[in-house]
């Protein structure tokens, strides 16, 4: 086999020792680089037998694609395959780390480790009996011009969802800085000598929640992901014998995705490596593209980390700057972005958002070229639509364009999961074949929500308005339906008006109520209700199953598709384990996770494309609708970017908003920023720095719009051949965002 490389991937596999800082552009090849630069380590048979080179990336599939990448390379030198090497995700190394010494950092040999759906579960535990206990402790920061009435609802219905998304980032950047709730609450207790003199609320609160977190995390015997990644760099830092050990059995580290890193993901890969912090001691690749850092904010993630180390720290510097994927049109559009911000954003503290290397097209030789040069194949759609305009115009695009690039590859991306939810079912209404790449399906979302509405009447069975929607979710298939929408509509009326369930369902009762409507209702409406009440007896005598039986007793009359028995087979498994988890919860609060899952808001593990490592190529001639943190490292031959307005994409003027600074909140703080800003007050070493309110907020602005223009960076540079941007106006209060403004001057005919 032979592999043609370019000159800046052979500068890089020409690294023999020493620590390395590469920047890659988008479509650069930096698996491919990598996965070569592996296989030149193992081929020049330096590794002892015990020893291997250690990739470690930050997904799960990407997993895959390096061993199967690497073993091509390997094999072609005509070594063994899947021999000298070893791939691992930061959490996957840092679980080998632990399991091999659990003892050493205080856990048990059969400790478990709980995943997100679990975690999230606690959280929100900890946080509902924190707002049981303290009901009006955050009045302080609600709105002082809502009235009562508003306000109990806010602290009802709010609150609860906020506290989720501050508790979250709260614990974890605890845990990154290696901080437990002991330890933060000495440092919070003035009385202790060593603490905060000035009250801090909102830490007091993440640190109370924080603790009935890890305590129920302890009662498990349990940890979770954030855990283990503080737990082996403790156990490394402990034990310099195993330390020492692990540094012989990987003598080279090959990190890709650096640009997620967070400091305490850097450490352990410095004592791993053996690299301290300004010397050059170990073996330690790092590539990255910052351009492409978007999971930051209110994550431990951290681009800057390895801007720190390409500019100050590694031996050697080096960049993949040239991309085949995109036409020359698109390239000019990313880097006239670069350069816009660089030298011309308004907000002098987001320059630094993107940087150098620009893209650079590949040579007229490579064996990877890019499409050729189309001007027209960029669109810049100045005219600002409202949202519904924004989705028909998208819809007829798609159907002019498909027919006669039914060999091409097409996405939609969206800002938010439920824009795209949305998007995909408007598209399906017109027959447009969508794949969906957001936090749940279509199907999935319907299954859900068609099994809770159920579940839900099941749990308050004297309701007649959830009777009569359970009858909208049995005869759902006549909604549409010409010949049947009619009597769907009668019947759904008629169930409702009867007030009293039993009316309907009670024998001795039901039989006087039909027996009054044989006098005005035709044949076809009281076999209708007879056929419907058989159906809900049934359901309900299986009210005593055990959760997972009685949703395939319920899947078996209400769908006939395989994929939706599939996915409700999926969901019996799901609310077994949460009703294993949670022996106190019964049909209403698993009504509830279900509609969590239907409305978007947890993903659904097991029916989602990316779960495996999702293909573009494999869905030619059909609409992939995703949202636009989802399309990071794909491509696609036409991709629309929607709603490129400045909600979506703000740039610190005043008149942009933020979506984390709600509107029941006084003075538009922003409470994640803020809680985070009292925690590094109270956990900060030497003399104290008093906590200025607002200050956080104003610096978590800053944050967003930079986070918002690598975004921005990622979607344009997801399209080969056509790039198509539009925008909304909301509701009716949302402009043009700036960066598409600075876009459209510069290519203005």
């Amino acid at each position: 086999m032979t592999i043609s490389f370019r000159p800046s991937q052979q500068k890089i596999l020409a690294y023999t020792h020493g620590t390395m800082g590469i920047s890659a552009v988008p479509g650069s090849g930096k698996t491919f680089t990598l996965s070569a630069l592996a296989a030149e380590i193992i081929g020049r048979g330096e590794l002892d037998t015990e020893q291997e080179v250690l990739i470690v990336t930050l997904v799960n599939s990407a997993v895959d694609n390096f061993s199967s990448s690497i073993n091509e390379f390997i094999t072609a030198r005509g070594l063994l395959p899947r021999v000298g090497y070893r791939v691992r995700t930061l959490h996957g190394l840092a679980h080998d780390i632990v399991r091999e010494k659990p003892g050493v950092v205080g856990l048990d040999e059969q400790f478990n480790i709980i995943d997100e759906r679990e975690a999230n579960y606690i959280r929100k535990e900890a946080i509902a009996a924190w707002l049981a206990a303290n009901p009006y402790a955050l009045d302080e920061y609600l709105d002082p011009e809502m009235d009562e009435s508003k306000a109990d609802w806010v602290r009802r219905q709010q609150l609860p969802y906020m506290l989720e998304s501050l508790a979250n980032a709260f614990i974890r950047s605890a845990k990154d800085r290696r901080i437990m709730p002991e330890h933060l609450r000495a440092q919070l207790d003035p009385s202790t000598g060593s603490g905060h003199p000035a009250p801090l609320p909102l830490a007091e609160m993440g640190l109370a929640i924080y603790t009935d977190y890890q305590r129920a995390l302890t009662y498990r015997g349990a940890v979770d992901f954030d855990d283990l990644i503080r737990l082996s760099l403790e156990l490394l830092e402990r034990d310099p014998d195993f330390r020492e050990r692990l540094r012989y059995r990987f003598p080279y580290i090959l990190e890709d995705e650096a640009q997620d890193s967070s400091q305490t993901q850097e450490k352990i890969l410095r004592l791993l490596s053996g690299t301290s912090t300004g010397s050059a001691q170990g073996n330690w690749v790092r590539v990255g593209d910052p351009n492409q850092a978007i999971f930051e904010t209110f994550t431990t993630a951290d681009p800057q980390l390895l801007r720190d180390f390409i500019a100050h720290e590694a031996d050697y510097s080096r960049e993949l700057p040239n991309s085949g994927r995109s036409q020359p049109a698109v390239i000019d559009l990313a880097n006239q972005l670069i350069n816009w911000v660089m030298e011309g954003h308004p907000d002098l503290g987001s320059r630094n958002a993107l940087g150098l290397p620009l893209i650079e097209p590949t040579a007229p030789n490579d064996p990877q070229p890019n499409p050729p040069l189309n001007w027209a194949g960029v669109h810049l759609i100045n005219k600002g639509f409202s949202p519904e305009q924004e989705k028909q115009a998208l819809v007829k695009s798609v159907k002019k364009w498909l027919p006669e690039n039914q060999d091409k590859t097409c996405a939609i991306l969206v800002p938010y999961n439920k824009d795209g939810a949305e998007l995909a079912d408007r598209l399906k209404k017109e027959d447009i074949e969508v794949v969906e790449l957001l936090t749940s399906t279509q199907s999935t979302r319907q299954t859900a929500g068609a099994l809770g509405n159920i579940i839900q009447y099941l749990s308050d069975p004297q309701s007649a308005r959830k009777l009569a929607s359970v009858y909208r979710v049995w005869r759902r298939e006549w909604k549409e339906d010409e010949e049947y929408a009619e009597l769907y509509k009668y019947v759904t009326a008629l169930i409702r008006k009867t007030g009293k369930t039993e009316m309907l369902l009670a024998p001795s009762h039901a039989d006087e109520w039909l027996a009054s409507l044989d006098e005005v209702e035709s044949e076809e409406v009281i076999q209708e209700i007879l056929l419907f009440r058989e159906t809900v007896t049934r359901w309900l005598d299986a009210v005593t199953l055990p959760i997972d039986q009685l949703i395939l007793t319920l899947a078996q009359d209400l769908f006939a598709e395989a994929v939706d028995l599939a996915l409700a087979h999926k969901l019996a498994l799901v609310l077994k384990q949460a009703q294993n988890d949670h022996l106190d919860w019964r049909l209403p609060e698993l009504t509830g996770e279900l509609a969590v899952i239907a409305k978007n808001q947890r993903k659904f593990i097991g029916f989602s494309a990316e779960d495996a490592g999702f293909d573009p190529s494999n869905h030619k001639g059909k609409v992939v609708v995703a949202t636009m943190h989802k399309a990071k490292g794909l491509e696609w031959d036409r991709v629309y970017l929607t709603s490129v307005n400045n909600y979506t994409f703000p740039a610190g003027q005043p008149n942009d908003s933020y979506i984390s600074e709600k509107w029941f909140l006084r003075d538009n703080l922003n409470l994640e920023a803020e809680a985070l800003a009292q925690l590094d007050i109270a956990t900060q070493t030497g003399e104290y720095d008093w906590y200025s309110e607002g200050q956080a907020t104003l610096a978590a602005r800053t944050d967003y719009v930079r986070e918002r223009l690598r975004l921005l960076y990622v979607g344009i540079t997801r399209a080969k051949e056509e790039l198509v941007l539009t925008w909304n106006t909301g509701r009716g209060m949302q402009t043009q965002a700036l960066g598409f403004a600075a876009l459209e001057g510069e290519n203005e005919e």
